[in-house]
């Protein structure tokens, strides 16, 4: 099946007067290509029926071993202090508390977690672990716990980056990771007939909000070994903090993740002190013990997405096309590194969405006494997508001219493209984003709406709609990814891979590819492949150097690594099928295989796949149009209408992309628009559950919600011409913020007319999350107030 196709009915065109009440409607568009069948065909995602039907084993549903013990942790409501001592109430001992775990219990080096950037201390937040017979008595205790802090001679605590910078409290960048100033800012901002100076913008923090909270069980094994089963995004990652911490060789321990109930980045680093805990006390109890962390406490240890503070300065012509910009740019990394020094490298892959002329910065990571902030979904991006957009709006702003074509005054040509992005930017043919930005103004038709927003302004007081359209470009990279292939006796596939499934559907895509590249020797009766084959849980014994799942490009790189393993066993299995149709004419895959299997031909593959540095890293092409109506008196802003055009290249698995691209692009609604991480006086996170943290609900989803899937055709460096979907449409709901910005500016200048003022400058700052009382500020305290004055005069 080739050319477009309608996965959902299309529903009928939005009334520019009413808001639906039913619930959101959709439609789907995409490009099937049979090629290389059963990859890029849209199957269902791999433990779909199982995890609807909540059969799918996560950790907290392993079965507890005979004598398990139960873990909380107690952390600090200091941001900075040493800590005296620690008591349990009596009450709480007497409720089946075990033991008390602390740094003093380590019998080898004070380790939580470790990355490419070092080591983190086991206890800075958390201070301690208590154990009991059950969670609820082990939570009980974290929470009766006593905690003495010694605050006497100690500096006062860094809340704040301009704090760090007056105490040069920094984390340093490795000179690897620093990118390059592009083009000559001086000489740009000479050229510039405008300059806009010292502007300043702030971003918030966002939680993960996954629906497993942070999770292990550890199990001491015999001959001093321990198996941890933990739902961790880097399992490599965790298996040696954990030898480190108890002094032992690596291989006396196993983890082992079978799937991660949501991670966002939030499994990786973060979730590897809680293995690592639960290991410790295993290890000094001799008795199983197992974590399932409670949302209040987990939000108050996870640190979440960076918040940083902004300043920028930039030049641009009459016309609105940009001559230079420079930002300086104060990332709060929070008590400890984590991944921070991945943040500037990060920033600058998506800042680089426009042709800026030239793009000069300075980009400090704050060390500040707030939780270690780590990896979100698009780390750094979605904030500099927000910053991008902000200059752009402030530019047209002072311009007085319409928002549209200052963006499309600047978007990138084929030839700053490559000024911008060097080697990244990939062959012309590849550069998809004009013709994704020409075909969504047709699909969504983005002018007829404009015009038609425009009456509707016109004619409604009280409520006010907006329309914006955003492009995007977005760099990945590839990284190395082991894999393991076995066919067994009955021709059944064993997959082994170094990627953890999170619910992007790895494991589908992994199937498919192994299903198409085996399929390639070609026996009689191989029907349906994709039965044959599964994916086992990754064991950081069996499989090694599994690396980290994040970044969008696992799926790729583990489906690489996984059809190299194939090829080498088509390649052993092919002289075997040639002799047997030499004899038989026909050759059954079973028959193939008992052949192979009495011949002592081995039928196990493991292959290491090592991306080309040359091609390793490449650019993702999107666009959006969004449209929302604003409540001047609550400040509630519905979305109307949402338009996605996204290039997949050739789509490994066109369903699974769509839930990815639709996934991320409401995640990103609730870091543009909801989402308050808050924190008090003492920089302790005080948002404890739904109750004061809005995430994403079904009223949140665009009331029509359209995404096509552009088939961009042949990239031959990519894997079977895909690329990635995880992140990067993360970053198009920023077309939300954009669209309610434009909606307040009809607000605004409606209280303009009924006061009788005359400003000229339309220029606000529209905060993210732009929550209901902010928007409502913005739009006026006092509209009504101001109407009935107006009328009065």
């Amino acid at each position: 099946m080739n050319g477009y196709s309608t996965l959902l009915s299309p529903a009928k065109q939005l009334d520019h007067g009413k808001i639906p009440t039913l619930p959101s409607s959709a439609k789907q568009g995409v490009e099937l290509n049979r090629q290389y069948h059963p990859v890029g065909d849209p199957i269902e995602k791999s433990g779909a029926a199982i995890q609807a039907s909540g059969e799918a084993v996560y950790v907290d549903d392993i079965p507890s071993p005979t004598n398990c013990l139960h873990g909380a942790f107690i952390y600090s409501t200091k941001p900075f202090a040493q800590v005296k001592g620690i008591k349990l109430r009596p009450k709480s001992v007497g409720d089946g508390v075990s033991a008390l775990i602390s740094f003093k219990d380590i019998p080898g080096e004070n380790i939580g977690t470790k990355n490419r950037f070092g080591t983190e201390p086991f206890y800075l937040l958390m201070i301690s672990l208590d154990v009991a017979d059950t969670q609820k008595h082990a939570d009980m205790a974290a929470n009766l716990a006593v905690v003495d802090y010694d605050m006497e001679n100690l500096e006062p605590p860094i809340l704040s980056v301009e704090e760090a910078v007056r105490k040069s409290s920094f984390f340093e960048v490795p000179s690897i990771l620093k990118p390059k100033q592009v083009g000559d800012f001086s000489k740009g901002m000479a050229e510039a007939d405008h300059k806009i100076l010292s502007a300043e913008i702030k971003l918030g923090s966002q939680y993960y909000f996954y629906m497993e909270t942070q999770t292990a069980l550890a199990v001491p094994d015999e001959d001093n070994c321990i198996v941890v089963y933990s739902a961790i995004q880097c399992p490599e990652y965790a298996h040696g903090a954990i030898a480190r911490c108890l002094g032992i060789p690596e291989h006396n321990v196993r983890v082992i993740t079978r799937r991660v109930g949501g991670g966002f980045g939030g499994k990786a680093i973060r979730a590897m002190p809680v293995a690592t805990a639960c290991a410790l006390a295993a290890y000094k109890l001799h008795r199983p013990v197992r974590i399932y962390m409670n949302h209040k406490t987990d939000m108050i240890i996870a640190g979440g997405r960076h918040p940083m503070k902004v300043t920028y300065s930039v030049g641009f012509k009459s016309d609105g096309k940009i001559t230079a910009l420079h930002l300086d740019i104060l990332i709060n990394a929070g008590i400890a590194v984590d991944v921070s020094p991945v943040m500037p490298q990060h920033m600058l892959g998506a800042l680089k969405n426009y042709d800026w002329g030239a793009l000069s910065f300075d980009i400090k990571l704050c060390k500040t006494n707030h939780s270690s902030k780590s990896a979100m979904r698009a780390p750094g991006e979605a904030q500099a997508i927000f910053i991008s957009e902000a200059v752009i709006e402030h530019i047209a702003s002072t311009l007085s001219v319409d928002v549209d074509s200052v963006r499309i005054k600047n978007l990138h040509t084929f030839n700053s493209l490559i000024f911008f992005f060097e080697g990244s930017a990939g062959e012309p043919f590849e550069y998809t984003l004009p013709s994704i930005w020409d075909k969504l103004a047709t699909s969504s038709s983005f002018k007829e709406r404009t015009e038609k927003i425009k009456q509707f302004n016109m004619c409604n007081k009280w409520r006010k709609r907006g329309i914006s359209r955003v492009p995007i470009v977005h760099e990945v990279s590839l990284r190395p990814t082991p894999g393991k292939v076995s066919i067994l006796s009955d021709g059944s596939v064993a997959v082994e891979v170094g990627g953890i499934e999170l619910g992007q559907g790895l494991w589908t895509k992994v199937k498919q590819m192994a299903a198409f590249a085996l399929s390639s020797i070609q026996c009689d009766g191989m029907g349906d492949f994709l039965e044959k084959v599964r994916v086992i849980q990754s064991d950081t014994l069996s499989l090694i150097q599994g690396g980290l799942t994040a970044g969008s490009t696992t799926s790729e790189s583990t489906c690489e690594a996984i059809r190299l393993c194939c090829n080498m066993l088509v390649e052993r299995l092919i002289p075997i099928k040639e002799k047997l149709q030499e004899q038989m004419g026909s050759v059954k895959w079973s028959t193939l295989i008992l052949q192979a299997q009495s011949q002592a031909v081995n039928l196990s593959a493991s292959s290491y796949y090592v991306p080309d540095f040359s091609s390793m890293r490449y650019l993702n092409y999107g666009a959006a149009v969004s449209e929302v109506e604003v409540n001047l008196l609550t400040g509630e802003t519905t979305i109307l209408q949402s338009d996605i055009i996204y290039d997949c290249g050739q789509s490994l698995n066109p369903a699974v992309d769509l839930g990815q691209i639709e996934g991320a692009f409401v995640q990103g609604i609730g870091f543009f628009m909801l989402e308050e991480y808050t924190t008090n006086a003492d920089g302790l996170v005080v948002t404890k559950g739904t109750w004061t943290y809005k995430i994403p609900t079904v009223d949140t989803i665009p009331k029509q919600f359209n995404v096509e899937i552009m088939n961009s055709g042949q990239h031959k460096k990519r894997v079977l011409s895909s690329k990635a979907s995880g992140e990067p449409p993360l970053l198009l709901a920023v077309s939300v913020h954009c669209a309610t910005r434009a909606a307040i500016r009809e607000a605004r200048q409606q209280l303009l007319r009924w006061t009788g003022l005359n400003k000229s400058d339309s220029t606000f700052q529209l905060e993210v999350p732009a929550t209901m009382p902010v928007v409502k500020k913005l739009c006026g305290l006092d509209n009504v107030e101001n109407y009935l004055q107006s009328l009065l005069s």
